[in-house]
């Protein structure tokens, strides 16, 4: 199902017409409207030299977490280890930021351009535990492909 997501993907990416933030938005719209189990999706990136993430286009609810702090909740600790982050149950996380009392699970994906990582792809779920290995290569494809126009 998600791999069927590519070929659309690489459409918004490559559309230059369109504003870097405008193509992420829509990847982000194209995730949370295809895949049930994706109820929020959003792009951190590193906000200039701060040690912060500040948020960027994302798909879903507002949000109170517009910048995050290094090392805080599961987007913060992904900036500093450069891994992704998978959590099929966020009330079994200490370090975690509750955006909303429905989400069950969240995955983390890191961005790289030329090796540094410059942001991170977010995603809530409102499923327990729905994330797997299949998942995470779809993010990294995402992220890559991203990567490009950054």
């Amino acid at each position: 199902m998600l791999k069927s997501l590519e070929p659309k993907v690489l459409d918004i990416v490559k559309d230059a017409n369109k504003s870097v933030d405008t193509r992420l938005g829509e990847i982000c719209e194209l995730l949370q409207s295809n895949v049930d189990h994706y109820d929020w999706v959003g792009f951190y990136f590193k906000n200039g030299d701060k040690e912060e993430l500040k948020l960027g286009p994302y798909a879903g609810a507002p949000t109170d977490h517009t910048i995050i702090p290094f090392g805080k909740g599961i987007c913060g600790q992904v900036a500093m280890s450069n891994e992704n982050f998978v959590v099929p149950d966020v009330a079994a996380q200490d370090n975690y930021i509750a955006c909303s009392i429905t989400v069950k699970a969240e995955i983390v994906v890191p961005l790289f351009v030329n090796g540094e990582n410059v942001g991170q792809i977010d995603i809530d779920s409102n499923t327990p535990d729905p994330f797997t290995a299949e998942d995470e290569r779809f993010l990294e494809f995402i992220n890559a492909e991203v990567a490009k126009i950054l």
